[in-house]
């Protein structure tokens, strides 16, 4: 069981369009998905489905914690490496959440200090199908159906 690499960070910004100008004007960032409030950037160079994901918190917001890192996301080989990092989480408490995401399966916990992180699989590029592509909704993660549906020796995308 280990971590592949870091797969996107997560900023909780006071005004998203502003940060998207900069990540895209000044860094070369492009949008590869966009809700209210929210939005997914991809670096130049990368094929990851997202690099940076950009949320927004408002101008107003000042307290520690409402503007900066929200969470880094890394990645896992396979997916029984996933349920593995489930269990040693919730073992020593930290885990605090799992989604969904279609063409991910994510994994939420917090370290000591609170700060929030995911461990996800993705599936291969070459499996994902339009439909999975397109689809941005979130539901609960059933790891043991994931492995079921894509096998335990299955290498994610990177």
């Amino acid at each position: 069981m280990g971590i592949r690499r870091l797969n996107h960070a997560v900023l909780y910004v006071r005004d998203v369009e502003r940060s998207v100008a900069f990540y895209r004007d000044v860094l070369g960032f492009r949008i590869v998905q966009q809700h209210p409030g929210a939005v997914f950037l991809r670096a130049a160079d990368s094929d990851n489905d997202h690099d940076l994901g950009l949320f927004e918190v408002g101008l107003d917001a000042v307290e520690p914690g409402q503007v900066g890192l929200y969470h880094l996301a890394w990645s896992v080989h396979t997916l029984p490496e996933l349920a593995e990092f489930a269990s040693t989480l919730a073992a020593a408490g930290a885990l605090v959440g799992s989604s969904d995401h279609v063409v991910s399966k994510s994994l939420y916990a917090k370290d000591p200090d609170g700060l929030e992180f995911e461990v996800s699989w993705f599936v291969p590029r070459e499996l994902v199908t339009p439909e999975m592509a397109e689809t941005s909704g979130v539901s609960p993660l059933d790891l043991d159906a994931e492995i079921a549906r894509w096998g335990s020796d299955l290498v994610g995308a990177v």
